[in-house]
């Protein structure tokens, strides 16, 4: 293995997960596993997640899905875009719920049903301001009616998405809700309201009550992550991944010498430099020492220096004793000093969901299981 391993802690997951299910009640918890897990790993998150009260799963992609069946994950899995025509039949095979804003994923969706004769459940996304993806409120009615009358495929339900709600006071967030609580007053109207209504995502999850409705897209928060600083503390999530490595290298560099590509970093004293095997292609930006990156060594904060390069970056030292193998943290807590995927995003310009899920596959992941109940005092368990 890889002196660089990304440990992801399961027993966080389904503290979060069981916090966020308690948060968002009488509503269902739907985990959101898209893009492997948001770089955690998509299967044992799932499976953690369900176990821990989440009963419903979300991804973005059929292939993201049919991982997750070939698993032997039986849980209802949302598509959260539509699939291409091509691929609806794989998503039917496969089970998956599908989102639909168009009639010709209607149509594919009514033609696969036909085909292997099952019930295919839809849900219809509604453009309530994101501007991505998902109908107009004014088609809804008429695509839930196209619904409607194809003998194979079920309304199950009908959701849109929250541009800003991970913005405090940011009034835009009611205004969605109200033009979606518009639709679904149309569909009930029509006699054509879903058993399942959603909008909910991370961040409404905490900040929200309003938007809870039936079901809760939660994604960032299930790996211990606030949808944004300003979310931070507001409920109890922790951290699910740390990002370690080791020591390769430790040289001697004098006052005067430059490190890395370029010669940015000018070392104006005496100084230890660590070299740690990994870089920019595992998911350390480039230029994280630009904007004050550090690392933790011997429980203590130390400043990358230099560019990131492909597979290494270096780390200023100072006269401080360090050897090759002692463990570095680039995220995560390290005796009493922590880095956040926020402490590497925010002076980026960036979101901590993109420095998780961007930490990339050449970094194994490492498991780390909540330990089994021992049962009541006095027993030995089941």
């Amino acid at each position: 293995m890889r002196a660089a391993v990304a440990e992801v802690d399961l027993g966080a997951i389904a503290h979060n997960v069981a916090v966020l299910v308690d948060a968002v009640a009488p509503a269902a918890l739907c985990a959101v596993v898209k893009a492997d897990g948001y770089g955690h790993g998509a299967i044992a998150v799932a499976e953690t997640a369900l176990a821990a009260g989440a009963t419903w799963l979300a991804v973005a992609l059929v292939e993201e899905g049919a991982v997750l069946r070939k698993a032997g994950i039986e849980a209802p899995i949302l598509l959260l875009s539509e699939p291409r025509p091509d691929d609806v039949d794989v998503a039917v095979h496969h089970g998956l719920t599908l989102t639909v804003y168009r009639r010709a994923t209607i149509e594919a969706a009514a033609d696969a049903a036909a085909a292997t004769g099952r019930t295919v459940d839809v849900h219809l996304k509604v453009n309530t301001g994101m501007n991505r993806v998902g109908a107009a409120p004014s088609e809804i009615v008429g695509l839930a009616r196209a619904v409607d009358a194809q003998p194979g495929l079920a309304l199950a339900g009908v959701w849109t998405h929250c541009a800003v709600a991970d913005e405090p006071g940011n009034p835009f967030t009611d205004v969605q809700l109200d033009r979606f609580d518009a639709v679904c007053a149309d569909l009930d109207a029509a006699g054509l309201l879903p058993p399942l209504r959603h909008t909910g995502n991370s961040a409404v999850a905490i900040d929200h009550r309003r938007g809870h409705l039936d079901l809760v897209r939660c994604g960032i928060a299930v790996y211990g992550l606030p949808p944004s600083p300003a979310l931070a503390g507001r409920i109890d999530l922790r951290p699910a991944m740390t990002l370690r490595a080791e020591v390769a290298m430790v040289k001697r560099v004098r006052a005067g010498e430059r490190i890395s590509y370029g010669q940015r970093h000018h070392v104006v004293a005496d100084t230890t430099v660590a070299t740690v095997p990994i870089g920019y292609a595992d998911g350390v930006p480039r230029r994280l020492a630009s904007v004050g990156g550090s690392v933790l060594i011997g429980g203590r904060r130390r400043p990358i220096v230099g560019v990131v390069t492909m597979d290494q970056l270096m780390v200023d030292c100072g006269d401080d004793e360090v050897a090759e193998g002692d463990e570095v943290v680039l995220i995560g807590r390290q005796g009493s000093e922590v880095v956040l995927a926020d402490d590497w995003a925010v002076p980026l310009g960036t979101i901590g969901y993109e420095i998780v899920c961007g930490i990339g596959p050449r970094v194994p992941r490492l498991y780390r299981r909540p330990a089994p109940d021992p049962g009541p005092a006095g027993t030995s368990g089941p």
